[in-house]
């Protein structure tokens, strides 16, 4: 029995996410960020044809229990509100207080920051390196 194809898009899948180090500090290296109430996201273009998200939760926030409810919390706006978001990034999403927002406030933050921190990667283009001359 195969799932309906309408499932499958509302799936989460393993390319969606950011894992290694080197992923993040890509993302923060671009320093290109917006944040609100709830939330605080960097950004980085990607050239891939969907978005790829990782968490980072400070043991500020509370126990081991509350922070990957947070995670979860904030992985499930994504995978929710992520057909109505910009493509082709990849986000560092960071949760600001250590209070629980609702789903709808996060997927509300998100439809509202990912945008914006499109349009800031937009404006300013990554800076192409000049290739370095040999020695002479």
């Amino acid at each position: 029995m195969s799932d309906p194809p309408q499932a499958e898009s509302f799936r989460f899948r393993r390319e969606e996410h950011l894992r290694r180090p080197e992923d993040f500090r890509r993302v923060y290296e671009r320093r290109r960020s917006v944040s609100d109430h709830w939330l605080i996201i960097y950004g980085l273009e990607n050239g891939l044809p969907h978005c790829r998200i990782g968490l980072s939760v400070s043991r500020k926030v509370g126990s081991a229990v509350q922070r990957n409810r947070l995670r979860r919390l904030y992985r499930e706006a994504f995978r929710l509100s992520r057909a109505q978001l910009p493509i082709g990034l990849d986000l560092v999403l960071i949760p600001r207080r250590c209070e629980e927002p609702t789903l709808e406030q996060v997927r509300q933050s998100l439809k509202q920051l990912v945008p914006a921190v499109a349009r800031k990667l937009a404006q300013h283009p990554p800076a192409l390196s000049q290739p370095q001359e040999p020695p002479t």
